[in-house]
């Protein structure tokens, strides 16, 4: 690592306190209870100048109290060596190598700093570490070895330990199948792979066949459009569709390989869809799992491979810079909490999926750090360190690009893509994709309108958040969520229409999506500035008992005439719903009701009662809803 990224670890200054325990969610300040954007960046700092004078020495700390408390270590009320997290130690290890590698060979402050690292080797050599951790890990080793510095920072029988556990074949079988893990896990196994052939623990056909195996995955499903579909097949399109190939070009360029011209252009795709997603707030990917700060990181790692493999144009570049420079901001300010030292993606009546769960917060503030720190370093090696990023011209370029923007995973069985509309200072997307196994259930899949700060999803909840949800006489629950098909967007100047249909919908009692074809569904959405419709038609060939739609917002002070409601506060203007007999409105402050960013504040629950007399010939139903929001301006 180079001592440009990470030059003031050695300040004196920073000698660490214990943070102090994060205070119950539930009474938990929220330093952004009104601003559930974060904060907008009409000019943001340099990204090195983020990184080295903040976010590095936050990171120090941590590893000074690391260091001092050893296996007692206890953050955020979390004992960390005891908290079940899998990836740990590797994410130690790696942050442990910034802090030597910062060093030149000569700094009398290295021996101590290798014997740190020794010591730590030592303490966590038989704690589990998979997957991730042991990328993280040999990662870790392979920096030190190309610095001539791998036998002094690890003890040689801590090595050889090491050398049998940091494997990738304790989560791939023989054939190449991955052991109860989405396919967004070959490139880590890949990259394992191809460092332990850098380090000479292995040949070199481990990692050429995994490379083999990712790089077919994209071409069997989705090969025409580029994007990564987490299962076999069966449509879940999210954030990591999205980041992996970032995330295989810059494992590539790590190990010394050159990512090819199909490479390349999956890259493309993923840069196509980020740029329309550029803001001012460098938030990040709005829908799926593990986005929040993930979310955000995404376009980082993206992006910065994409500048670095030359994919982008001159201007492009620039605003990309301009973009993670905001990210990088908006990461120290609203989501490393000042009282505790730590990220924060808990507290402050945030939600964020049991995976990325508070037991492994040390560990995120690790793995963070290190996307941070090691994208800081492609920018300044491209020329960007300390340099202002685009503040006026960044504004304007985003009020260049198209306010329209359909991006196709797949089609053909059934379609999967994301509409991107731009509306002043909105972005907004529409997912219409399948969150398939453990995920079609939870509303951050649904295709429902997404829009950072605005309208969100909360992590691993089911509540029908403006979807219906269709209860038949005999109580099965059924949602539309799967199986679309004849996709269709058409815009006509300001309206944008888009509409699908699906023959089946999907039954809620299964942790996988299941096709039920006893209700069939005619969807049809029109965006206008300022304002969102949805209109179902519902047509049952048996008899349905009720039909429930909520909206959980962060706008406040609901009131409700019929089915009309307006509120007193907030983004988010009105919502009315069509079709329904009542809504009612409540404040919330409480789960499942809070969203990536913080809590939502009102609710609003709708709901049809309908005939419960067994149904002679199929029933149609029309019901929707309207949303206007007030428009935010581009400075």
């Amino acid at each position: 690592m180079r001592r440009s990224a990470l030059g003031v670890l050695a300040l004196p200054m920073l000698v660490a306190a214990s943070p102090a325990p994060f205070p119950p969610a539930a009474v938990a300040p929220d330093r952004w209870a009104d601003r559930p954007h974060g904060p907008t960046y009409p000019t943001a700092p340099a990204m090195h100048d983020t990184v080295e004078r903040r976010l590095i020495p936050q990171l120090e700390k941590l590893l000074v109290q690391l260091l001092r408390d050893r296996r007692d270590m206890t953050l955020g009320g979390v004992k960390v060596f005891e908290s079940g997290d899998k990836f740990l130690p590797g994410k130690i290890a790696t942050a442990m190598s910034y802090r030597i590698l910062d060093l030149p060979k000569t700094d009398p402050r290295l021996p101590q700093r290798l014997a740190d690292f020794a010591a730590i080797a030592d303490l966590t050599v038989d704690d589990t570490n998979d997957s991730w951790g042991i990328y993280y890990y040999v990662s870790a080793l392979h920096r030190l070895n190309e610095a001539g510095l791998l036998d002094r920072a690890v003890r040689p029988a801590t090595l050889a330990r090491l050398r049998a556990k940091l494997d990738w074949r304790r989560f791939v079988r023989p054939d190449l199948t991955l052991i109860d893990l989405p396919n967004n896990y070959y490139g880590v196994a890949f990259s394992i792979a191809r460092l332990r052939y850098l380090l000479g623990w292995e040949d070199a056909k481990g990692s050429d066949a995994l490379l083999a195996r990712t790089l077919d995955h994209y071409r069997r499903y989705s090969g025409t459009y580029g994007f990564a579909d987490e299962t076999e097949g069966e449509g879940r399109f999210d954030r990591y569709s999205v980041l992996l190939i970032g995330e295989i070009a810059q494992r590539l360029v790590e190990t010394g390989m050159t990512p090819s011209k199909e490479v390349k252009g999956w890259l493309r795709r993923s840069v196509d869809l980020m740029l329309p997603r550029f803001n001012m707030e460098g938030e990040g990917f709005e829908y799926g799992r593990s986005i929040g700060p993930y979310g955000e990181t995404a376009f980082l790692e993206v992006l910065t491979a994409a500048a670095r493999l030359k994919v982008l144009t001159p201007v492009e570049e620039r605003m990309a810079y301009a973009f993670s420079s905001r990210i990088a901001a908006r990461y120290m300010n609203f989501w490393v909490s000042p009282d505790t030292g730590s990220v924060d993606m808990w507290g402050q009546g945030r939600r964020t999926d049991a995976y990325r769960g508070t037991h492994r917060i040390f560990g995120e503030n690790l793995s963070l750090a290190r996307q941070y720190i090691y994208t800081n370093v492609i920018w300044n090696d491209l020329g960007y360190r300390g340099k202002a990023p685009a503040g006026g011209e960044y504004a304007r370029w985003l009020k260049t690009l198209p306010r329209l923007t359909t991006t196709w995973f797949a089609r053909g069985t059934y379609d999967r893509a994301v509409v991107t509309i731009r509306d002043g200072g909105h972005v907004i997307s529409l997912p219409i994709i399948n969150g398939a196994g453990g995920q079609h259930m939870n509303n951050p899949y649904f295709p429902v309108p997404f829009s950072p700060g605005m309208l969100q999803g909360a992590a691993d909840a089911q509540f029908p958040q403006l979807l219906p949800r269709i209860t038949l006489t005999d109580n099965s629950v059924l949602m539309p969520l799967a199986y679309f098909k004849d996709l269709k967007v058409v815009r006509k100047g300001t309206t944008t229409e888009v509409r699908w249909r699906q023959d089946a919908l999907d039954l809620m009692s299964e942790s996988n999506a299941r096709a039920d074809t006893r209700v069939s569904i005619v969807t049809r959405y029109v965006f206008t500035p300022g304002h969102i419709s949805r209109r179902d038609t519902i047509t049952a060939s048996k008899p349905v008992k009720r039909i429930d739609v909520e909206f959980a917002t962060f706008s406040k002070h609901p009131s409700v005439r019929d089915a009309r409601v307006a509120f007193g506060r907030g983004e988010v203007s009105g919502f009315s719903a069509q079709g329904y007999d009542e809504c009612a409105a409540k404040q919330i402050q409480a789960d499942p009701y809070r969203a990536t960013t913080g809590p939502f504040n009102s609710l609003i629950s709708c709901k049809k009662m309908t005939k419960t007399t067994p149904a002679t010939s199929p029933s149609e139903t029309l019901i929707g809803w309207d949303l206007s929001y007030n428009m935010r301006n581009l400075r």
